[in-house]
């Protein structure tokens, strides 16, 4: 085990809250060095996670993560925390399974209260090929070893009383896959927690410093870039990097960053839109989730009602709200609970989504030597931030990509071998 952020005693808090005395930052603005043994293109968790595994797990510490913007101001800061592992197919379901292990252990790995709340997660079904699609995702899961199963409407009540199970609704409750395990997450928590410790071990945070291109020669594409490259490093808004990794950790940019490498990549960009509502006493004790309507909701400790729905259907780079999803969501909303016609909505906001053809990611090894990918990730990247992270650590320490994630390998589009998600992953965040 490596190095851990310090700890503070009891008096020693009270003492910083009452003085407003100065707190030591949690992470470092370093110089930037002219080489490293791994560059990270992205600062969100996926890109920390890694570089905060390199030196944890294997004493990789010469590392820099660069993002043109700043600390999770991306994809990390955008999204609505929502974490489970009941997916559809085998290699889904293990991957993320490892993930919610790491979120379970991650306040204490990292020393750092990330507000994990395991309420359970309610995929509901609405038809019967949906209630049969609910069976078959139950029976994957369970081979697996996770706590899912059916419910129906009457249990769903009594894990949600707020929703509408009765009837006389256009899309009635039939029933809803049951995943207790699952919960939220304070996305930003998790993100500083993951940069402090990267930070701890010395690894270069380097933010505002955009990647303008990557460096590669020896390559059989244009430029001496693409299959049987090898990279050298990357040029960026600060100058040159020297490096022999460089590892693409973005979301909503992934494929531009990936044609700078040569390495094109079968990705649509699509924004994703979500919204709170202003705060209330806390009447929603789990994740709800209906696929048919396009929408889910949790509510936080704070009392507000997060809302997301699927991705935009037009591919676009722009991050804006709009007035017809606000109009829709509310619609669909109101569908499950009418109880809250009243509540007021306080803000919305968008991220990118970068979509692969099987709705799952694309990780590891690529055709250049030295460029690895952790892309792909749709609607559900940050449940899998930890061990994403873990495994492209294993990945770049060994040589070789890790067991979890060889499913999830760039060559897949080719052979036809694809990890088929949607029925898990479409709207189920």
């Amino acid at each position: 085990m490596g190095k851990r952020p310090p700890k503070y005693s009891a008096g020693a808090l009270i003492k910083h809250g009452l003085t407003r005395g100065d707190w030591p930052r949690m992470w470092r603005r370093p110089e930037m060095r002219s080489s490293y043994d791994v560059v990270i293109i992205g600062g969100g968790l996926h890109g920390l996670a890694t570089a905060y595994y390199l030196a944890e797990n294997h004493g990789i510490t010469n590392v820099a993560v660069v993002d043109k913007g700043y600390i999770g101001g991306g994809g990390s800061g955008r999204n609505t925390a929502i974490v489970r592992s009941n997916y559809l197919t085998p290699e889904g379901v293990a991957f993320y399974d490892r993930s919610l292990d790491l979120y379970n252990t991650m306040a204490t790995d990292l020393n750092l209260n990330i507000m994990f709340s395991k309420r359970g997660h309610l995929t509901l079904a609405h038809t019967d090929s949906a209630l049969r699609t609910m069976h078959w995702r139950a029976e994957v899961n369970k081979l697996q070893g996770i706590d899912s199963s059916v419910i129906d409407a009457q249990e769903v009540k009594k894990q949600a009383p707020s929703l509408d199970v009765s009837q006389n609704t256009r899309y009635p409750i039939l029933g809803a896959l049951h995943h207790p395990p699952g919960g939220i997450v304070r996305h930003d928590a998790v993100v500083w927690g993951y940069a402090r410790g990267a930070d701890v071990h010395d690894v270069h945070i380097l933010q505002e410093t955009e990647v303008l291109d990557i460096m590669v020669e020896g390559g059989s594409g244009p430029g001496g870039k693409g299959a049987g490259g090898k990279v050298t490093g990357v040029k960026t808004s600060r100058g040159d990097i020297s490096a022999p990794i460089v590892v693409n950790c973005t979301a909503g940019w992934a494929s531009l960053i990936s044609n700078m490498a040569g390495v094109p990549l079968p990705i649509t960009t699509h924004p994703l839109q979500a919204a709170v509502t202003e705060p209330c006493k806390v009447f929603l004790p789990t994740v709800v989730v209906s696929g048919s309507l396009h929408v889910y909701v949790s509510q936080t400790d704070r009392g507000e009602l997060v809302f997301g729905a699927s991705v935009d259907p037009v591919g676009t780079y722009r991050v804006n709200g709009t007035l017809e999803f606000t109009e829709e969501l509310a619609g669909h909303v109101l569908e499950l609970m009418p109880g809250i016609s009243k509540m007021r909505l306080l803000r919305q906001w968008s991220g990118l989504c970068d979509m692969t053809p099987d709705y799952s990611p694309v990780m590891g090894n690529t055709p250049v030597e030295g460029y690895l990918v952790d892309v792909g990730w749709g609607t559900y990247g940050f449940k899998a931030g930890p061990v994403a992270g873990e495994t492209l650590a294993e990945t770049i320490a060994t040589g070789r990509n890790a067991d979890l994630i060889s499913a999830f390998g760039i060559e897949r589009f080719t052979e036809g071998d694809l990890v088929g998600e949607k029925g898990a992953a479409a709207v189920g965040h």
